[in-house]
């Protein structure tokens, strides 16, 4: 019970990894709050977390929204009474089709749009919870980036750009919040089986059936799992990493190594 008594906020919560740590806080004892677009899908995650043994709630929000991001807060510290931990796991990649293009091929309103879901939803949501994370004494902000945020892409320029600005975002944070004992980190990871690269699942399974071009998709031979990945959160939004501010996790498998 490693986050027994607290609070979390965990966007982009109605499948993959904020799925699987909406499941995985709840089974550890915190309050889930999750939020995403599609009402359907959070139900899905909350039955989960039902089954866990949680208490939570999902909420169909746009966290390209002020409006929205607020409400999402306010309906967490409304139902539970405080707010301890916010994952800004949000994000749009292949599910996407105007998100991973070159440049040149990208229209303007699918950049605004990717940049807005990607970037902007982080400083909306924390812009909302640091005063309530501040109330309860401190906590911890996890930032959801991406390997595509730390090198070049041939294409998915949008997703690079804001996927690099988590990080830039991530560090600049932790600088003015730790002092306040509001922890701010970010986990990078590689690619993960989530329904976000399912278009491209069946070329990158072709690479791992062949030994000589696995190591391709990465070092392990495989993808990551939604599951590993709320473990990193997890770990991240835990005292158990009382003394991390400012890092950027990444988990590839290799990848980037």
């Amino acid at each position: 019970m490693k986050l027994s008594g607290k609070v979390a906020v965990i966007t982009g919560a109605g499948t993959g990894v904020g799925r699987a740590a909406m499941v995985l806080f709840a089974a550890e004892g915190a309050k889930v709050v999750g939020c995403g677009r599609t009402q359907a899908t959070g139900d899905e995650t909350m039955k989960l977390v039902r089954a866990a043994g949680g208490d939570g709630l999902f909420l169909s929000a746009d966290v390209r929204s002020a409006a929205d991001t607020a409400r999402v807060v306010r309906t967490a510290v409304e139902r539970y009474g405080r707010l301890d931990i916010l994952i800004n796991n949000a994000s749009v990649g292949y599910s996407y089709s105007g998100s991973m293009a070159a440049l040149a091929d990208t229209p303007e309103a699918d950049w605004d749009d990717v940049v807005a879901i990607n970037l902007k939803s982080v400083y909306l949501m924390s812009k909302a919870a640091i005063p309530e994370i501040r109330k309860a004494g401190g906590g911890a902000i996890v930032n959801v980036s991406s390997i595509g945020g730390i090198r070049g892409m041939a294409d998915a320029h949008a997703y690079s750009a804001a996927k690099g600005g988590v990080i830039s975002l991530t560090r600049s944070m932790a600088l003015t919040y730790g002092p306040e004992g509001i922890r701010v980190n970010c986990l990078a990871p590689g690619g993960i089986d989530t329904p976000m690269i399912a278009s491209r699942m069946p070329e990158i399974d072709a690479l791992l059936a062949n030994p000589e071009t696995a190591a391709l998709v990465s070092p392990m031979g495989r993808v990551g799992t939604a599951e590993e990945m709320a473990q990193a959160l997890l770990h991240l939004a835990s005292p158990e990493s009382s003394y991390t501010n400012g890092a950027i996790l990444v988990i590839d498998g290799g990848s980037t190594a």
